[in-house]
């Protein structure tokens, strides 16, 4: 079977659609919904901003 593509979105129509949550990126003319941050990601920032609190 085969699927037909989606027509690319350009850049200034990107940016013309309304805020989401979660937010949307724009990539190689395609929009794709930002994946939620895990466990890792939280300590990492947590680590950083220590870091960069008592630096």
């Amino acid at each position: 079977m085969v699927q037909a593509q989606a027509p690319k979105m350009t850049l200034e129509a990107f940016l013309a659609l309304p805020e989401t949550k979660p937010a949307c990126e724009f990539i190689d003319g395609n929009v794709v919904q930002k994946p939620m941050p895990k466990g890792k990601h939280s300590r990492l920032k947590a680590a950083l901003t220590t870091a960069i609190n008592y630096e």
